[in-house]
Formats: structure tokens, sequence, C-alpha cells
């Protein structure tokens, strides 16, 4: 049984493990704890900004972080952004990922969203069909740019 729950500071380093478990988070997420640390930090004091884990027997096994955006299209629509998304590696394919979205499409209508959306990276193909198979479509085309 997974209960979701707001993260706490003490969850980061297990969150970063989560981040980092997987081919891309590997070579993304290499920063010292303290940076990770003050991005917590931050993004607790933000509102409309959650970060949530999911809880199992006292361990940290997946993750995802939910933003809340107030906007002016499509009349006024709050919309809810999803992003990085994990759940442990070794509990995939077990409906775990399942549950995880379903806490956040509670927890964005709950905030008054009428939208969810997410971004999820090309290579990630698995997880188009995850998503897929939970209703969303790829419907837009995104763009990144870095800001260094």
């Amino acid at each position: 049984m997974i209960r979701f729950r707001d993260a706490r500071r003490e969850d980061v380093a297990a969150i970063l493990g989560l981040l980092a478990d997987d081919a891309l988070g590997a070579q993304r997420e290499t920063a010292p704890l303290e940076i990770y640390l003050a991005a917590f930090d931050r993004m607790a004091a933000a509102p409309g900004m959650l970060l949530i884990v999911g809880e199992q027997e006292g361990r940290v096994v997946a993750t995802y972080q939910l933003a809340i955006l107030p906007g002016l299209s499509l009349r006024a629509a709050t919309r809810a952004l999803v992003e990085a998304v994990r759940v442990a590696s070794d509990l995939r394919s077990q409906g775990i990922g399942a549950d995880l979205m379903a806490d956040a499409e509670a927890r964005a209508r709950a905030a008054g969203a009428t939208l969810i959306q997410l971004t999820t990276h090309r290579s990630r193909e698995r997880a188009h069909r995850f998503y897929e198979r939970l209703g969303f479509t790829a419907s837009h085309i995104g763009y990144k740019r870095a800001l260094d």
C-alpha cells in the first residue's frame, strides 16, 4: 500500500535517488546535496508548488512535483503541471504510477485546476504509452531552451 504525502526536507536524498534512477537522470542529477536542499526550501515557500512522495513501509518509492498555474487562456483556466514523475525501478509495472497520477489529479482538482498537463522526454517511450493509457494525449509540441 502506497501513501502519498507532502515531501519533507529529510526526503530530498531519497527523491534524488529516484530522479537519478535512469539513464537520463543519472547524467543530470549530479549537484551537491546542498543545492537540492536549497531548491526544496524555495519550492516549499512557493504558493501552488507541491512536491509529493509515495511511501511504502517507510521507504520513499515514488515522487512527483505539481505546480498549480492560474491563467487567462481557456476561459481563465487553472492548469496543473506535473513534473519529475518517478517510481522506484524495482517497483515499476505494479500500478504505483497509476496511483501516483490519480493522486496528482485529485490534488489538481482540489486546487481548482480544470486541465492537467505534463512533459516527458522524447526518449521515454514506455512513459508515453503509460500516459496515453491514462487518457493523456500528445496534443502539443514542447520546446525547451537552457538559460545557462
